[in-house]
């Protein structure tokens, strides 16, 4: 299992949520990020989930 990291940010650069979870896979991890991004409502804020290599899974400005 890898740890990704899922941000969530007001337009102010204010963060609304920073949360880490594991994943077996970027595919997991883009479905789980994007699973909780709806459970609290942030699908339309700008978002990013990335991978423990700093790759970018999930972005939304």
């Amino acid at each position: 299992m890898k740890t990704y990291v899922l941000t969530v940010f007001e337009k102010t650069g204010e963060k609304l949520l920073d949360e880490s979870f594991p994943a077996a896979n970027d595919q997991e991890a883009k479905k789980l990020g994007e699973e909780r991004l709806a459970k609290e409502g942030f699908l339309e804020h700008t978002h990013r989930c990335v991978s423990p290599e700093a790759k970018l899974i999930l972005f939304h400005r």
